[in-house]
């Protein structure tokens, strides 16, 4: 596989100049830089542990445009882990000596060029990490420009006060694809995800949610429908990780189809272990929720005591809980499995 090439390096050094550490330099101030565009981000040492989101571009010319059709990828750091950068790093030490309340962070780990038979576009890849500690589950989105204009488009219709000063880069008419439009741009998501993601009634909004996993759980479950279960059980994966950093606690209907997803896939699959610990994650958030959803109640806990004994763990809660839903009238023999769930329910 080849390295990236000089547009991709290059885009690599923009993307790092336009990352300020949290944390304020200690070794004084030094030579000042010219900016290599006018109006880009309002800069100040705090900036990202504040999650302020300012940053906007220019329509100054920012050097050729690359319109061969070649693919090129952008890179933060070509040997660093996407999950520990410095930045990270020195955000994690801030808000810990601080105690700063950030819980989530934003960082666009890779910018591919693509060019298909009808466009030629950047796709964008975005991990969201938990912040203040290291995160062993990172979860991720692949997007265009064009997938987060129409999230905040969505959401300025939805909720216009609280969307007033959330900035967005600027469409361009030109020079899409120069390492520095594409660093630039990098930044300016991080921070508007970032903003939007610390307003409560934005972040738990169906819009903001639903652009994170819909589309993936949807796929997944035409994957798992038709047997495509290696398929479908990335997918899934990830969106229950995106789902647990993005989503309120309790056991909500797009929750329940993730979990009920991972445990079809990983029993067919025959990893029974796993497929057990989901089950038994799903019977608690149910357990626990103020209005138990006997929809997927009765197949979860079924599915648990199956589970639970072929991989020799402790079945007797889930089958105390089931023998007392019956007594209180609810009809557990024809209650449909998670396979006909997933079959059945309609995402949207």
């Amino acid at each position: 596989m080849m390295g990236p090439g000089p547009q991709a390096l290059m885009a690599s050094k923009f993307l790092k100049h336009l990352r300020p550490s949290t944390l304020k330099d200690q070794r004084g101030p030094g030579p000042p830089e010219e900016p290599p565009e006018t109006a880009e981000l309002v800069d100040d040492p705090d900036m990202a542990v504040r999650l302020s989101g300012t940053l906007s571009l220019s329509e100054d010319s920012l050097g050729s445009d690359t319109s061969d059709g070649t693919e090129g990828r952008l890179l933060e750091e070509p040997n660093a882990h996407p999950l520990l950068t410095q930045q990270l790093k020195e955000m994690w030490a801030h808000s810990h000596e601080h105690g700063v309340p950030i819980r989530l962070t934003f960082e666009v780990t890779e910018a591919n060029i693509v060019r298909d038979i009808h466009a030629k576009y950047v796709m964008y890849t975005i991990y969201l990490l938990h912040s203040g500690q290291y995160d062993p589950s990172p979860a991720f989105v692949t997007c265009r420009y064009s997938d987060l204009e129409r999230l905040r488009k969505s959401l300025r219709s939805h909720y216009p006060e609280q969307m007033n000063n959330v900035s967005f880069p600027r469409k361009r008419l030109h020079k899409n694809f120069t390492a520095e439009t594409i660093a630039k741009r990098s930044r300016a998501f991080e921070q508007f995800l970032c903003h939007v993601s610390s307003v409560p009634t934005l972040r738990y909004s169906p819009q903001f949610l639903g652009f994170f996993y819909l589309s993936d759980m949807q796929k997944a479950q035409q994957l798992t429908c038709t047997g495509l279960y290696n398929l479908a059980l990335p997918k899934l994966t990830n969106c229950w990780r995106l789902q647990e950093k993005l989503c309120p606690t309790w056991a909500s209907t797009h929750r329940l189809i993730v979990l009920a997803g991972l445990v079809v896939c990983h029993q067919e699959l025959d990893t029974l272990a796993e497929a057990q610990a989901y089950s038994e994650q799903a019977v608690a958030l149910l357990q626990e929720s103020q209005e138990q959803n006997m929809t997927f109640l009765i197949p979860f806990l079924q599915a648990h005591i199956q589970l639970s004994w072929r991989v020799g763990r402790d079945k007797m809660a889930s089958e105390a809980a089931l023998l007392k839903l019956k007594e209180a009238g609810h009809s557990t023999s024809n209650a449909p499995t998670l396979k006909e769930i997933l079959i059945k329910e309609t995402i949207n």
